[in-house]
């Protein structure tokens, strides 16, 4: 099936509705974070694929969900100043998601993509072309410098 995200309303960091479609031209890694979980040291990750990519056009979003093993239980400041002094990480932010169960935007159009189902833990990365088409979805386990997940991004940044 495939699923495109260009209509999909979240919230901001500031609580402000705004529609993935209007990040269009862009690439984009939605990934569902915690700061208090196994692969929190992704976030350095996630930071350095932003700085290498973002020139090029790839846009890291962040959603913060406390959803799994409640590992991400503060406020979105909180998680904000917790991800900059800790791992220099400034890349996009939105408001706390639920990405299992009663699930929110994005993951409630995202978990359709193959193979569909509910998010199974913290830092599950999505792929979204240009296009808001999604191109690839990630388990947690893949991290940010996996050859994999680099060669899915120049690929979405080449098309």
């Amino acid at each position: 099936m495939t699923v495109n995200v260009s209509d999909v309303v979240v919230k901001n960091a500031i609580g402000s509705e705004q529609r993935l479609g209007d990040l269009g031209g862009e690439v984009l890694l939605i990934v569902n974070v915690a700061s208090r979980c196994g692969f929190t040291r992704q976030y350095a990750g996630l930071q350095a694929l932003q700085d290498s990519y973002g020139p090029r056009g790839l846009k890291v979003l962040g959603f913060p969900c406390n959803d799994f093993g409640a590992q991400e239980p503060g406020s979105l400041s909180e998680i904000q100043q917790f991800c900059a002094t800790t791992y220099g990480a400034n890349f996009t932010l939105f408001d706390k998601v639920h990405a299992k169960g009663n699930k929110t935007a994005p993951y409630d159009l995202l978990t359709q993509v193959e193979p569909a189902g509910d998010v199974e833990w913290n830092f599950e990365k999505f792929l979204v072309g240009r296009d808001g088409t999604v191109l690839g979805r990630f388990k947690s386990a893949v991290e940010p410098d996996s050859a994999e997940l680099s060669a899915a991004i120049e690929a979405a940044l080449a098309a």
